[in-house]
């Protein structure tokens, strides 16, 4: 799977969790919060999307990300790292 169709999974959620967001502002550079997101909308993101790919990430691992784009890097590394087991 690529990194552009796990950001399109990513992006998909967090636009339907954030009604009011512009689908234009939601890039790899801007964090979750920038868009108007609160702790529970990235948690509900977040998670979503792993369920969504089949996929863990832990959460100490998940607390270091900055932005969307770390997300899709660690959910891409992820499912890459899913399939070489």
């Amino acid at each position: 799977m690529t990194k552009e169709k796990i950001f399109s999974i990513v992006k998909k959620n967090l636009l339907d969790i954030l009604e009011d967001a512009d689908e234009s502002a939601v890039t790899p550079d801007k964090s979750m919060k920038e868009l108007g997101a609160n702790s529970l909308d990235i948690v509900e993101v977040v998670s979503t999307s792993m369920r969504e790919l089949k996929v863990k990430i832990p959460r100490s691992e998940l607390n270091t990300l900055t932005n969307i784009g770390q997300l899709v890097d660690a959910l891409y590394a992820a499912v890459n790292n899913k399939v070489d087991a």
